[in-house]
């Protein structure tokens, strides 16, 4: 069974269509990224998601159930939104327990939740004093508590610093070799690329790529531009050899994962002289995605 699919999804606000006709097959298990710029929808789709706002169009099923009906749902779906909301003076216990008993579940899951997220030994602790990173944990733990199949988190490591955001790719690592289906938000691939197993690329409301991250790779393009002089055919021949392609600013290269002085090296003995300089700033070149402006 897939997690979440939709077919002509579509959210309008007035005259704004924020999502646009989205067809979704997402499968079950591991960590599924949903990825685009601020502004491209995928919070809308979240939301949708989870019933917190109503589709323009709700053709779909969220793990089988139709979209149109999230009370048959919600129960297997933990969700966090934004910043998560804690009351601050009470520890971090006393925000679980309070969440889990007006959900009607047993104790002993606060124990559970909090040793999955790494905060058995800080959870008497006063929310207040609390890290954001900390905070985040604390917001994925709240979510865990109904042990849901679905784990809906918009992104998640959004304000953390580089060592924070580490640890919650980590985490949402674990949660899913566990043995859920993790949704994860971001602006940035480079945040989600190294764990996830499926990724959705949302752009201007609609779908600009859905599949394996692993097929996103392959069709991702890396490049450097080096001023050379292609105003002779043997440089024309030899750039052209080599897999690469002139513009009007020099030769476009293919990058190569060995780094800039093998590129210019290779390339040197198809008789191309590029110019070293050209790789300080773009040894590591730049992922286009589908849909990008180039």
């Amino acid at each position: 069974m897939q997690s979440v699919t939709t077919q002509g999804l579509r959210r309008d606000f007035g005259h704004l269509r924020a999502v646009d006709d989205l067809d979704l097959d997402l499968p079950s298990g591991g960590v599924i990224a949903l990825v685009g710029p601020n502004g491209s929808g995928k919070s809308t789709l979240i939301r949708m998601i989870l019933g917190l706002i109503r589709p323009t169009s709700d053709e779909g099923h969220v793990l089988g159930t139709p979209l149109h009906d999230p009370s048959q749902y919600a129960a297997d779906v933990g969700a966090l939104i934004e910043s998560p909301a804690f009351v601050p003076a009470l520890s971090a216990r006393k925000n679980l327990l309070s969440l889990s008993r007006l959900r009607g579940l047993p104790d002993t899951r606060v124990d559970e939740v909090l040793e999955t997220v790494g905060l058995t030994g800080r959870d008497e602790e006063a929310v207040k004093r609390f890290s954001l990173g900390m905070k985040q944990r604390l917001g994925i733990a709240a979510a865990l508590l109904p042990d849901p199949q679905l784990l809906i988190l918009d992104e998640p490591t959004n304000g953390l610093d580089p060592a924070g955001i580490v640890e919650i790719r980590g985490l949402l690592r674990q949660l899913a070799d566990e043995g859920r289906t993790v949704v994860v938000s971001s602006h940035l691939l480079s945040e989600l690329e190294a764990i996830s197993d499926y990724i959705v690329v949302i752009r201007f409301g609609e779908v600009m790529f859905s599949g394996p991250m692993s097929a996103l790779l392959a069709e991702t393009q890396a490049h450097m531009t080096s001023p050379v002089n292609t105003g002779t055919m043997r440089h024309t021949c030899a750039g052209r050899s080599a897999g690469n392609q002139n513009t009007p600013t020099g030769l476009r290269v293919k990058a190569i994962r060995a780094g800039g002085r093998t590129a210019v090296r290779s390339r040197r003995r198809a008789g191309v002289t590029l110019n070293p300089s050209a790789f300080a700033t773009q040894d590591r070149p730049r992922r286009h995605l589908p849909g990008d402006r180039r």
